[in-house]
């Protein structure tokens, strides 16, 4: 199975101080798992561009650690240059690369947004595939007015409050955190120092003013030649060959031609391809047909799968006493708590289910919680048992060794009959939210909302016997205090979630 990967490509408002930039970066490469793979810093502009790659919670901590950095290092209120702005980290874009999907980057852009309003006190905006409206997937729309108009408006004005964090500007400003597909930042230079003739090209060639679908576009003066600015949000449906043959088309229009063009960070290997084909006339050509494809393929063959997979079903399948019915019903748990996030991602984004997005991504927060707990709590109902063989095993051969050895049973006993209740406390939870999910989830889902329910009632009822059967083993019950009351609580609860999917089954699916 191919390792998780997201790309994550901040840019900073400061390029023509290296120092800053080294030590954002040094903040960067301090998180563990995280690979820099470019940087890119334009002094007219005043920006840099860092791209890096890792793993989900890794990416999200390395940029979490830069925006702190930048925060510390760059004043807004001292900055200048050419290009838009409104934060020290202007905007924190995540790209799924490999065995992660768009909803996930979505789900990891709200948490790291939550996050550094919280802990930094920056206001954040989310825009792209993770917007909490529509007139702020865009980006232009969020930073119109750049730092000094948000900073005038954002206190004022209703329709600029940002997602996350205080209606406010400090010294960082406001940071814009997202998911989206790859782009690619290309700048055509032109033959001339007239930076309206590339204000026109941009305006001509752009999608929001008519132009090429999934093209935005700006002019500006950079380094004595006018500059046509652009982002290229999706290559395979506007190659980048038609945005430089328009470009130049434009350009000819005004006695002007391209002087040359370059990039900003990273390109999908595919985009060049397509533009060499196409410059080419390699009508027949095929992917295949890349030397340095076929060797990376011949050359780095996967591994071969492990003859079982459900390692954890073959084990407690197994002669050993663990894992065993305590761990079983907190896998089974788990299981419910992934269907319950699965039912709130294929319900967000959906227009008919709109009204109830702020909620599903709740939902889906809370599930993905739960279910890591669940998960540990697998390892530790094993654990648990283990303490209680491990008391077992003690000396008895005196009678303070006795003594000795009756106390830790006993409270070996009484972990071993806590770890299954906490386990059944969480599968409540669960529950509840397979309630909501049955209830305002996709329609088409509802099926799964309610496989969820009745799993996590079945791990609910599964933990409580090892509850029982372990509290019978106690000395003293009463060390215990309510815990069979409120198990007996748990179940009656449990019961009652369920009779309400049972009604939304009936209610919106005739099942």
């Amino acid at each position: 199975m191919a390792q998780p990967l997201i790309e994550c490509i901040p840019n900073f408002s400061d390029a023509r101080r290296p120092e800053v930039i080294d030590a954002i970066i040094a903040a960067i490469q301090s998180v563990p798992g995280v690979t820099l793979l470019d940087r890119h810093s334009d002094l007219d502009h005043n920006r840099t561009v860092l791209t890096m790659v890792g793993a989900p919670e890794a990416i999200a901590e390395a940029a979490f650690q830069s925006i702190r950095k930048a925060q510390a290092l760059i004043d807004l209120n001292q900055h200048e240059g050419a290009h838009p702005r409104i934060g020290a980290t202007d905007v924190v874009p995540f790209v799924p690369i490999s065995d992660v999907s768009m909803v996930e980057c979505v789900e990891l852009a709200r948490r790291l947004g939550k996050r550094v309003a919280d802990e930094l006190s920056i206001p954040v905006y989310l825009y792209e595939e993770a917007a909490t409206r529509p007139d702020r997937q865009n980006l232009e729309n969020i930073r119109k007015g750049q730092f000094e108009g948000l900073k005038g408006e954002i206190e004022t004005n209703p329709d600029r409050k940002p997602d996350f964090g205080p209606a406010r500007l400090g010294t960082a400003g406001a940071t814009v955190i997202g998911a989206r597909a790859p782009l690619i930042a290309f700048n055509v230079y032109l033959t001339t120092s007239d930076v309206s003739i590339a204000q026109k090209i941009a305006k001509a060639v752009r999608n929001s003013s008519g132009g090429l679908r999934f093209v935005k576009g700006m002019g500006v003066l950079v380094e004595g030649l006018a500059q046509v600015s652009m982002n290229l949000t999706n290559f395979k449906q506007t190659p980048i060959a038609r945005v430089v043959e328009m470009v130049r088309r434009e350009a000819q229009r005004y006695g002007v031609a391209i002087h040359h063009s370059e990039l900003v960070g990273l390109i999908p290997q595919a985009a060049l391809v397509d533009a060499a084909v196409w410059y080419t006339q390699l009508d027949q050509f095929e992917p295949e047909q890349l030397l340095e494809g076929r060797l990376y393929s011949a050359l780095n063959q996967p591994a071969a799968l492990p003859p079982d997979p459900y390692v954890f079903i073959k084990d407690l399948a197994s002669e050993n006493p663990t894992p065993g019915g305590g761990s079983a019903a907190a896998f089974t748990a788990a299981e419910a708590a992934a269907l319950v996030a699965m039912v709130g991602r294929v319900t967000v984004g959906k227009k008919k289910y709109a009204d109830v997005e702020t909620q599903m991504w709740q939902m889906v927060e809370n599930a993905e919680k739960l279910r890591l707990d669940l998960t540990r709590a697998v390892e530790e109902d094993a654990a648990s048992f283990q303490g209680y063989m491990t008391a077992l095993r003690l000396p008895k051969s005196t009678e303070d060794e006795i003594a000795a050895r009756n106390a830790a049973i006993e409270s070996a006993t009484l972990n071993a009959a806590r770890v299954p209740f906490h386990t059944a406390e969480k599968t409540l939870q669960v529950l509840d939210l397979a309630v909501t999910a049955a209830t305002l989830g996709n329609l088409n889902a509802i099926s799964d909302a309610a496989s969820a329910a009745n799993l996590a009632l079945a791990a609910m009822r599964s933990a409580i016997l090892n509850v029982k059967i372990n509290m019978k083993s106690l000395q003293d019950p009463s060390t215990a205090g309510s815990l069979i009351e409120d198990s007996e609580r748990l179940l009656a609860l449990g019961d009652e979630r369920m009779s309400k999917v049972v009604e939304q089954l009936r209610l919106r699916a005739d099942l």
